[in-house]
C-alpha cells in the first residue's frame, strides 16, 4: 500500500502515516525508588513492584554539569524531579528506597523522598561489597 513518486526519473516509496494512540497511565499505589549514587552523578529511577520503570532522572538530566552533579543537592534536585512525576502521573503515595553507591547524593536523595510527601516503608543499602575475589591463575605458593 505504499504510493510511488517520481520525481525527475528517481522513484521513491512513501509509507502510509499510521496513528499514534496515547499510553494510558497506570495507578501505582505502591512503588519503588532506586538510587544510584556514584561521585560523578546520581540517578534516581522510580518503579513499581515489578520492576517496571515509571519515571527516571539525574541530576545530569536537571542541568547540573561537570563536578556539580555528583554534589548532594543535584541529588536531592533529581530525586524531587522523579517523585513529583510519578506522584502526579501514577498517584504513587507509598515506596521502599533500594540505595547504591558510595557518592555524596545518598541521603540527600533519601531526604527528598520523605520530603516529596511520600511514605517509606523500608531503606535497603544494595551496594556490592567486594569479598576477596577469586583464586588467581597458577600455582599454589608455599
Amino acid at each position: 500500500m505504499t504510493e510511488e513518486v517520481k520525481n525527475s526519473g528517481v522513484s521513491e516509496s512513501v509509507a502510509p502515516k499510521t496513528k499514534t494512540t496515547k499510553k494510558a497511565k497506570r495507578i501505582v499505589n505502591a512503588g519503588a525508588v532506586h538510587i544510584q549514587s556514584t561521585f560523578n552523578n546520581t540517578i534516581i529511577s522510580v518503579t513499581d513492584k515489578n520492576g517496571g520503570v515509571l519515571t527516571a532522572s539525574s541530576a545530569g538530566a536537571n542541568g547540573f554539569r561537570g563536578s556539580k552533579k555528583g554534589t548532594a543537592f543535584a541529588a536531592g534536585v533529581a530525586a524531587e524531579k522523579a517523585l513529583e512525576l510519578a506522584k502526579k502521573n501514577h498517584s504513587l503515595n507509598s515506596v521502599d528506597v533500594y540505595v547504591s553507591g558510595i557518592g555524596l547524593g545518598r541521603d540527600a536523595a533519601i531526604r527528598a523522598v520523605s520530603t516529596a510527601g511520600i511514605k517509606i516503608d523500608s531503606i535497603t543499602d544494595v551496594t556490592p561489597i567486594a569479598h576477596g575475589g577469586v583464586r588467581p591463575k597458577g600455582e599454589r605458593k608455599p
